[in-house]
């Protein structure tokens, strides 16, 4: 039996988007994907946006995607860490996951070692300079407040308003990215990170976010920034096997 020591990091699965069918084919390829890397995981970070809305009411949580948590579940218990990031699509987790798979929830970023070598980790969203209105919104939206006033809401009515709100804002980022292929924005997280390492240093800093791969050695010569992609098109996940982080492309075997 291989030895559980690998690391693996994914982002950006949008479970639920654009719709049933798609979303549903997505969940199918992600399962395959964790039953894939279960025999040598040790830790998954599963690093935001793995839903295209997430709102856990106290009494009720969204329908659907029973194979992927009844997947992660038997990881968990087989001794597999389990980390879900809070995204800029998924922020209202709470302790749902905590309590049925004892994963940890991250709400900001997360900084590790393992074998000798530091990360940070973070979904990516609402770093670096610019993009105040969408800092602004990100504070309300995680304030007490917004989520207390949201879960009077009655579910039927509050989960169509942010899947239309999310169906809006991937529709017009999309037109932005399609106008600009080498957007500026896309520039933000590694001039982020070369700030980060002037006061502490990082081998690995690696992100969601911006559905575009990305492996960058940094101004220093030595640190990486990572960027995982995204599972709509492109499969992308990263995988620390011990001594080097890789981005990789799962390609399924089998389909049905």
């Amino acid at each position: 039996m291989p030895t559980r020591n690998k690391l693996y990091f994914a982002s950006d699965f949008h479970l639920g988007a654009p719709g049933y069918a798609a979303s549903r084919e997505r969940e199918l390829v992600m399962v395959s994907w964790l039953d894939e890397i279960k025999a040598d995981a040790a830790e998954v970070f599963l690093m935001g946006d793995v839903f295209d809305f997430w709102f856990e009411y106290k009494y009720v949580v969204p329908k659907g995607y029973l194979r992927f948590f009844g997947k992660l579940a038997e990881m968990a218990d087989s001794g597999i860490k389990i980390y879900f990031f809070k995204g800029n699509h998924d922020m209202w987790m709470f302790d749902y996951f905590e309590k049925e798979l004892g994963a940890t929830i991250i709400t900001n970023e997360l900084i590790i070692e393992r074998n000798g070598k530091n990360f940070f980790l973070h979904h990516g969203d609402g770093l670096g300079s610019g993009d105040h209105f969408y800092k602004f919104l990100k504070k309300f939206f995680r304030s007490r407040l917004c989520q207390w006033l949201f879960a009077r809401i009655h579910p039927n009515f509050g989960v169509g308003i942010a899947n239309r709100w999310s169906v809006k804002s991937r529709h017009v980022n999309g037109k932005k990215e399609a106008k600009q292929l080498n957007p500026e924005r896309f520039e933000i997280l590694p001039a982020f990170c070369n700030d980060l390492l002037n006061n502490q240093f990082y081998d690995y800093l690696l992100f969601g976010h911006r559905h575009r791969t990305a492996d960058i050695l940094l101004n220093n010569g030595k640190s990486r920034y990572i960027n995982l992609g995204e599972w709509i098109n492109t499969r992308s996940y990263a995988v620390f096997d011990g001594t080097n982080v890789e981005l990789k492309y799962f390609v399924q075997q089998n389909v049905g």
